[in-house]
């Protein structure tokens, strides 16, 4: 059955306004309702017809009728029919999950990406221009959004119904989604993963917003540091410039452009340097030891938060090159270096 675009707009409205359906607030969110609606559709036609045959046959072939039980000879067409009908819907279903499913998992190349971390029972958003937000989060309208998550203890669950969004937060690994908000507005962020005992506490909000008043908010936000640059705080307090400054003589890997390439391991293996990479890394580098370096960096397990791993994934994607690690390896050089006085405290 055909459905017009403008009865199904009206169909979509109704629902949302009778609260029985979500709003659809995002540009996958028609096309996952197309689906939902056709498995509802098939669900339905397949119960009444079942259901007419079922009471049909039983007036039919009833007692008082025959009997005597007859035996009915089968019929190649009527099974072929039955099998090759809905098969042909089971194959078109899955044609069409499968089409959504990548449009869903593979965001668009110039995505903004937002990190998001769960935790008993909060939700905390990460904006690369350093603005942080609990159980909120402000996204522009009209922009694709990529949320790269993770949970600092148990196993969550990411959903926002009115933009079709949900996605599981799994501790010690980045899982990601991402959306494009079509209507401004104010939506429901819930876990729906039960978490502990404060699970249905465990909510949130998305405001939605034009990209002028997200600009507005971003600059009144802002805690003056991005992420980034707390991250190259991070990298020199903890004196990573000792190794990956860039030069001949490093002990470990130039990080300079390394985000999005491939590297060659000791084992021979090739891994692309993703997200996900760079944080393993950090807490387990001695399974991801690159070719031509000796396994000495130590583990920084337990030594550095969700929130400061992020600083440092996003310090190391921002670098193009190495004039900021030699600049800060000269710095604690030279300090290194400086003469100190009978009572002076070096810094």
């Amino acid at each position: 059955m055909h459905i017009s675009p403008v009865m199904w707009q009206f169909l979509t409205k109704w629902l949302a306004n009778s609260a029985l359906f979500p709003r659809e607030a995002s540009t996958v969110a028609p096309w996952a309702d197309a689906l939902y609606f056709f498995l509802v559709g098939m669900t339905v036609v397949g119960l009444v017809l079942v259901g007419i045959l079922v009471i049909g046959f039983s007036i039919r072939y009833r007692k008082s009728v025959h009997p005597v039980a007859t035996q009915i000879e089968g019929s190649t067409l009527l099974e072929a029919t039955w099998t090759i009908i809905p098969l042909a819907i089971f194959l078109v279903t899955f044609v069409w999950g499968a089409l959504l499913y990548f449009r869903i998992y593979n965001p668009p190349a110039n995505s903004m990406n937002i990190y998001v971390v769960g935790k008993q029972w909060m939700w905390k958003a990460e904006h690369p221009g350093g603005q942080h937000e609990i159980n909120a989060l402000h996204v522009p309208i009209g922009r694709p959004v990529q949320l790269t998550m993770i949970s600092q203890d148990v196993f969550h669950s990411f959903s926002i119904p009115d933009f079709r969004v949900k996605r599981e937060v799994i501790p010690g690994r980045y899982s990601t989604v991402w959306f494009e908000a079509t209507d401004a507005g104010t939506y429901h962020i819930f876990c729906t993963q039960y978490c502990g005992t404060k699970h249905s506490g465990m909510i949130g909000e998305v405001t939605a917003m034009t990209q002028e008043d997200y600009d507005k908010w971003t600059q009144e936000s802002t805690s003056g540091m991005s992420l980034a640059q707390n991250g190259e705080r991070l990298f020199a307090s903890m004196e990573c410039t000792a190794c990956h400054n860039g030069t001949a003589t490093a002990r470990g890997p130039n990080l300079a452009g390394v985000y999005g390439s491939k590297l060659t391991l000791t084992n021979g293996q090739q891994v692309l340097v993703t997200d996900g990479y760079l944080r393993d890394a950090i807490l387990n580098p001695s399974q991801h030891v690159t070719a031509g370096f000796a396994p000495i960096m130590p583990t920084y397990q337990g030594q550095i938060s969700e929130d400061g791993l992020i600083d440092l994934v996003e310090y190391i994607k921002s670098l193009n090159s190495n004039y900021r690690v030699q600049q800060t390896l000269g710095t604690s050089q030279s300090d290194l270096a400086a003469p100190t006085t009978p009572g002076m405290v070096k810094p």
